[in-house]
């Protein structure tokens, strides 16, 4: 018998694997299920069980936190677990941030979650940040809007317009990932910030960099993000650490020598 828990989860799970752009073919193949019970499952005449929504879920890699709200939609208590990152739960996950972060050092790295709020970062992001308006460093600090809004770092990018653009795309990006509703009307936002065109990346022999004037002269780092690849718990799946290296040895001498001068923390 159709009910309204399964016409859900079957809509929800369908918009999931059109947004993987797989038929269900396709879908019944890499999961293992005959492709009339995923027709099934879709239009609401078969109601999965919490396994099999798991299992699809899987498949169609989507977020531990959207798996829960697939679980809710057909009837079932969510698994995965969600804790605020100063929980005592999450003292491990703190503790690799805090070796990652310092260990970086002198040079900078922060920690977002998935909306791009800053939940830590080293000493050297100061030098990133230089400048900016107090109201958006206020918490929580939103990266993103605090590097591209005209009164945030983006006056101080030298090459504004590439690095948009490097920023439209990622984000583009992870709200295909994610669905997250909150991430395009962000993109929304950034889009509408005054700038040059967000034209095409120009070609760079490594990767894009961020070009920056500061009070240490005009600096360029490139950078790379990790992941707890193997995150169960929502807020650890989340979570991204961005560090930023030197693209050239004036940059590593000037980032060197503006954390030297900081005070002990």
């Amino acid at each position: 018998m159709t009910t309204a828990g399964a016409v859900r989860v079957g809509s929800l799970l369908k918009d999931w694997r059109q947004r993987r752009h797989l038929s269900q073919l396709d879908l019944a193949l890499e999961a293992d299920v005959s492709a009339r019970h995923l027709s099934f499952v879709e239009t609401g005449r078969s109601r999965p069980s919490a396994d099999m929504v798991l299992h699809l879920a899987e498949r169609l890699q989507v977020p531990l936190r959207e798996r829960n709200r697939l679980l809710l939609a057909a009837g079932y208590a969510p698994v995965f677990e969600q804790h605020a990152l100063d929980d005592p739960e999450m003292a491990p996950v703190r503790d690799t941030i805090r070796l990652v972060l310092d260990g970086h050092e002198p040079y900078p790295a922060l920690v977002v979650d998935g909306a791009w709020e800053m939940l830590a970062a080293n000493r050297a992001v100061a030098l990133l940040i230089e400048g900016v308006a107090p109201e958006l460093l206020s918490p929580p600090l939103n990266v993103l809007r605090a590097s591209l809004h005209p009164d945030g770092v983006a006056p101080r990018i030298v090459n504004l317009g590439e690095w948009r653009a490097h920023v439209f795309e990622r984000l583009e990006r992870q709200i295909a990932v994610s669905g997250d509703a909150a991430l395009a009307t962000l993109l929304d936002e950034l889009r509408g910030y005054p700038g040059p065109d967000a034209a095409p990346n120009a070609r760079h022999d490594i990767a894009v960099p961020l070009r920056l004037s500061s009070s240490a002269g005009e600096l360029a780092f490139i950078s790379m993000v990790a992941t707890f690849g193997t995150a169960v718990e929502i807020t650890a799946s989340e979570l991204s650490i961005e560090s930023f290296f030197p693209a050239d040895e004036q940059t590593a001498d000037a980032v060197r020598s503006y954390v030297e001068a900081l005070p002990p923390t």
